[in-house]
């Protein structure tokens, strides 16, 4: 059974098929998904959707890109969303400079802020990081405690650099980028990752593996990307998938009951 540990279910690209979607994904051995919010309004459509479906449950946060939206006031409406039981996770929220669509230091704030929250809260933190990965990595160092737990989501670093997550105690997050021909670091990056630090994701509707790549993506498509592991890891598709499920269950559920 496949857990799909970072999707946008609530995005419009499902509005005219999500429940069929939904219902086939379960059909084909889908047993778990993370829908993450981005933005305050996806934090509203996140939580509905996890409170619909049994096999879904939420991460409340604001993305780098939307950080400018936050105060406040509507900061504290963001924590009271957190105390939801269908609330795994605060995220997702980081560091984003290839947009860079809000000032640094205020991506920087707010990240600050969320890791604070997550810490505060028991809840791991999924962290979204592109072309920033020095001053993420700061900023994860700076927050760093024995309580403060998360996932690297759609990492796209070096294998030194995943290093450095792996002894804080982080997951990484591998989705369709994996299948890819041209991503030479990530697949290296794979090859030195125990599976038991590995999530798979698929950060749908986006980053789709080949044979789909460019198309809507979807948790269905979940098995290339555990094949691609596989052949990276040297070992079975079906252990990738028992593996990062027990990962993610670590990681989301802990101290849960199902």
């Amino acid at each position: 059974m496949i857990f799909d540990s970072h999707a946008h279910y609530d995005d419009e690209a499902f509005d005219t098929d999500r429940e069929e979607l939904l219902a086939q994904c379960q059909a084909q051995g889908i047993e778990y998904i993370v829908n993450v919010s981005a933005s305050l309004a996806s934090v509203k459509t996140t939580l509905e959707l996890a409170r619909k479906h049994p096999f879904i449950y939420a991460a409340v946060g604001v993305h780098p890109d939307e950080v400018g939206e936050l105060n406040e006031e509507n900061f504290a409406w963001l924590k009271e969303q957190c105390q939801d039981p269908k609330v795994v996770a605060v995220g997702e929220t980081g560091l984003d400079y290839y947009w860079d669509k809000e000032n640094h230091e205020v991506q920087k704030y707010w990240f600050r802020r969320q890791l604070e929250l997550a810490e505060e809260l028991e809840l791991p933190i999924i962290v979204h990081s592109r072309e920033a990965c020095a001053d993420t990595l700061e900023e994860i160092k700076r927050a760093h405690t024995e309580r403060l737990r998360g996932v690297i989501h759609c990492f796209s670093y070096s294998p030194e650099t995943a290093r450095e997550y792996l002894s804080m105690g982080y997951y990484i997050g591998i989705g369709g980028v994996a299948t890819f021909k041209n991503a030479k670091k990530l697949k290296e990056v794979v090859k030195m990752l125990p599976l038991e630090r590995m999530l798979l994701e698929t950060d749908c509707p986006y980053l789709a593996p080949v044979p789909y790549r460019g198309k809507r993506n979807s948790s269905l498509n979940l098995p290339y990307v555990a094949q691609a592991v596989a052949e990276l890891k040297g070992v079975e598709a079906e252990e990738v998938i028992r593996i990062t499920n027990e990962n993610a269950r670590k990681l989301y559920f802990r101290g849960r009951d199902l």
